[in-house]
């Protein structure tokens, strides 16, 4: 893959991630919070996918994302030791969310694990950017 091409899928994945937070917030605003946790796991999921294009990796599985996520950015201290929390916690959640009718989010749980997701998704960005991906 040419460094163009690999800017370019970087891109794709940051974009499709912050259409992702778009549908959370318009799913979030009728109510459906199950519905927008389980977007707000896949914003941090595309995130996580365009920082590890950045060093030539493509996981086959979600699982396969956090582990090197934290391998390679968050255990050297690229980025913070919340990430790997924020993401598994969101991946638990996706699961009850999708899985699990006994299992509702409210507004306020929503809205702290939307400041969670961001948080998160703004300093991979901040990476990229520094590293000329973005």
């Amino acid at each position: 893959m040419t460094d163009e091409n690999k800017r370019e899928n970087i891109r794709e994945e940051i974009n499709r991630a912050n259409n992702l937070l778009d549908a959370a917030d318009y799913l979030s605003a009728g109510g459906f919070y199950n519905d927008a946790v389980s977007r707000l796991y896949y914003y941090l999921f595309y995130h996580f996918r365009a920082l590890l294009l950045s060093e030539d990796l493509e996981p086959k599985t979600h699982e396969g994302i956090s582990r090197l996520v934290g391998i390679r950015f968050v255990k050297p201290g690229i980025l913070a030791a919340k990430t790997s929390r924020v993401f598994s916690r969101l991946m638990k959640y996706r699961e009850e969310a999708d899985c699990n009718p006994a299992f509702l989010f409210s507004e306020d749980e929503y809205l702290e694990l939307r400041e969670e997701a961001v948080e998160v998704g703004d300093a991979v960005r901040r990476y990229l950017k520094e590293k000329g991906y973005l």
